[in-house]
């Protein structure tokens, strides 16, 4: 796929990585020199130097023949603009911007085919508000994604000595609950896949992946690990997009303290929130946090523009005796090193976001795509479509499918009822399927497997 990508900050540059690791032909369109320089001595693409919003670069990185342009700069118009020059002077087919402004968002009139013609509105401040409110509902997990328009979760926690499964094989697992049906979709040990089978057994320290209705994840995750007690009190280091949304997402459900060093935006804050406590200081002031009771934090959240002030707050919180502390960092080698170890859980945004990209990059019918484990592992939900005759899926039980090591059927959702995946299942089509990926290089064997013969059409 000839994929355009308008944006060479954290986000394009996450994005091209991911995508150029795919055998996708990617260029890359900035105004800054160096960045691109820098970019392309990483990568293996080509880049072009000009503004994304002039139709005469666009026709210099190749607009005319591209597949798809994404929009990630850091102005809300200029992605807008280029994606409507995309479709209206190109006819580009795919077209994604990265949309950051509430007052874009609040009406949808604006990205159809009478505004902006997008096919995709990303806003990376939103997803990750979501993301983490997530992980303060379920303290004790280390992603929780949902599929099936929430009616499934998979959840990704990390096992802990005295859980009911440590040291069992999993087919024990319906034993121990035998009223829920759950499915382990993967786990790790370190950084080895290890296949998940009935006599697999689970070990201290192993990250787990399980499927099961968003009703009954914290029953299942109860055979995993201890379970902490439910958050009441947050603090957030940073009052910017990121901070204040999720300041407005938790304070009706929780006790919130927001900090904030500079001054005109703490009013700002304190204009736009109802209960949170707006604190300005330094986030990295050990004496300012120590004051605020960080000791009596259930959850402490960094999430300002500098990676280095999240870092050095989160262990400083740690330190001070938070209870779980949260960071969000941009750059992708601090997340691989600091990840399960002082800081709880590190966030990289673009990793975060880049899943609604995927699912317009796969081949197929993909609703729903999940990067995983910085990008290594996938999960994606699919619908399957043709006949018996046009697709190798239909018709067969899953213990017929000769699947890519590695991949694991999850669960199936038909008309609208959740089933969790067991060998006896036989695939009917427009059944839903999420599938679990532990080796990314699997994917276009587990595409193939959608893919509907020519004759059915």
């Amino acid at each position: 796929m000839k994929i355009l990508i308008l944006g060479a900050g954290q986000v394009g540059s996450s994005v091209a990585e991911g995508l150029v690791s795919e055998r996708n032909d990617i260029t890359v369109v900035d105004v800054d020199a160096a960045r691109l320089r820098d970019l392309q001595d990483r990568i293996d693409l080509k880049t072009v130097q000009g503004s994304a919003s002039h139709p005469s670069v666009l026709v210099s990185a190749g607009v005319e023949d591209a597949d798809m342009v994404i929009a990630v700069t850091q102005s809300d118009e200029t992605n807008l603009v280029a994606c409507k020059l995309a479709q209206r002077l190109f006819n580009v087919p795919t077209r994604i911007a990265r949309v950051r402004a509430t007052e874009f968002l609040s009406d949808p009139r604006i990205f159809g085919a009478e505004g902006f013609c997008l096919d995709l509105a990303i806003c990376p401040e939103q997803v990750i508000t979501d993301y983490i409110v997530k992980l303060v509902e379920f303290p004790e997990a280390l992603q929780v994604l949902e599929f099936a328009e929430g009616k499934l979760s998979l959840v990704a926690v990390r096992a802990f000595q005295g859980g009911p499964l440590i040291g069992r094989p999993l087919k024990e697992v319906r034993r121990h609950i035998p009223s829920i049906d759950a499915r382990v979709a993967a786990i790790f040990r370190g950084d080895r896949p290890i296949v998940p089978e009935g006599e697999t057994f689970i070990e201290v320290g192993d990250e787990v992946f399980f499927l099961a209705a968003t009703r009954d994840i914290r029953q299942v995750m109860r055979e995993l690990r201890r379970m902490d007690r439910p958050v009441k009190r947050v603090m957030i280091a940073g009052g910017g997009n990121i901070g204040l949304r999720l300041a407005l997402a938790l304070e009706k459900d929780y006790r919130v303290s927001i900090i904030e060093q500079d001054k005109a935006r703490c009013e700002v804050l304190a204009g736009r929130l109802a209960s949170a406590l707006v604190l300005q200081g330094d986030i990295t002031d050990e004496a300012l946090l120590d004051a605020e009771h960080v000791s009596a934090m259930d959850i402490f959240v960094a999430v300002t523009n500098s990676d280095q002030n999240n870092i050095m707050s989160s262990l400083l919180a740690k330190h001070l005796g938070a209870r779980r502390v949260v960071a969000l960092i941009n750059r992708r080698s601090y997340v691989d090193l600091l990840q399960a170890g002082q800081i709880d859980i590190a966030i990289s945004p673009a990793q975060a976001t880049i899943g609604q990209v995927l699912a317009h990059v796969r081949h197929g019918d993909v609703l729903r795509v999940y990067s995983l484990r910085r990008g290594a592992a996938e999960a994606l939900e699919a619908v399957i479509h043709g006949d018996a005759s046009s697709c190798e899926l239909i018709g067969r039980r899953l213990e017929q499918l000769e699947l890519p090591r590695g991949s694991t059927i999850g669960a199936i959702v038909r008309n609208g009822e959740v089933l969790m995946a067991h060998h006896d299942i036989v695939l009917r089509a427009d059944d839903r399927i999420i599938v679990f990926v532990s080796d990314k290089k699997m994917l276009p064997r587990v595409e193939k497997l959608f893919q509907v013969g020519v004759g059915f059409f």
